[in-house]
């Protein structure tokens, strides 16, 4: 019960990567605020996981919707102990310059912009509390990126660079700050990160892995119940690989 006593927002908690960290912190004993922008996988959740947590639909891409978030979490629970900002999207594999603006834009906000809201409406909140934890999930092509993917790897590096400039920032008030580079993982991005998903593929993609598989819900929940627990009360400014030796 690592996170007994603790209340957490989920981003993207409706599935996936988010999803593992949902059931990891609330069997640690955390409250969550699955926040989702589909709203039914969200509330399927949260109901998997029992009272501990609630669901809720939010565009983290949007200033109303972080603020009225931010204002449900508050009332649901009081204080705001652990964010983690896992919501994130990606372009289909293609050449830099085939990616339209409109994709351009829609990625930088989830992937990007999402982080600075999140801290704006909600760092206010961990300083008057006397500290916090903030969680971003980034990813290795923010370390090691992919060719074709251009404009997703630099969302990602954006987000590895916040959290070390978060870290150094927001120390001094008791708030850590750090991040998981997961692999690609069974989640509904890994198609749109392969292109295609044919054994072959997969093939190819588990051979640059040393491990030899990829990323699930289970491994990223125990990495990020460990780095928002009060056993790395140490750790800030981490951006920790999660990803089978795939940036050695």
């Amino acid at each position: 019960m690592r996170l007994q006593g603790k209340t957490a927002i989920v981003t993207g908690g409706g599935s996936g990567f988010g999803a593992g960290i949902v059931r990891k912190f609330s069997a640690e004993g955390a409250r969550v605020l699955v926040v989702d922008l589909n709203e039914d996988t969200a509330a399927e959740v949260a109901k998997g996981v029992g009272g501990t947590a609630i669901a809720y639909r939010c565009d983290v891409s949007k200033n109303e919707d972080v603020v009225a978030m931010a204002a449900a979490a508050r009332t649901a629970f009081g204080a705001i102990d652990i964010l983690v900002n896992n919501a994130g999207i990606t372009h289909l594999p293609q050449p830099m310059t085939d990616v339209d603006e409109d994709e351009f834009d829609r990625v930088l906000s989830v992937n990007a912009k999402s982080v600075y809201l999140t801290a704006k409406h909600i760092i206010p909140h961990m300083r008057e509390n006397g500290g916090g934890v903030v969680l971003n999930v980034a990813s290795t092509a923010g370390v090691s990126p992919r060719p074709r993917l251009t404009w997703y790897n630099a969302s990602k590096g954006w987000m590895i660079t916040a959290t070390k400039s978060m870290a150094v920032e927001l120390a001094p008030e008791g708030i850590r700050v750090n991040a998981l580079n997961p692999v690609a993982g069974e989640t509904p991005l890994l198609k749109s990160f392969m292109g295609e998903d044919t054994p072959e593929v997969r093939a190819k993609f588990l051979s640059t892995i040393p491990i030899g598989r990829f990323s699930t819900p289970e491994d990223m929940g125990n990495a990020a119940c460990y780095l928002c627990s009060d056993e790395a009360s140490m750790i800030t400014g981490v951006c920790m690989e999660v990803d089978g030796g795939r940036c050695i």
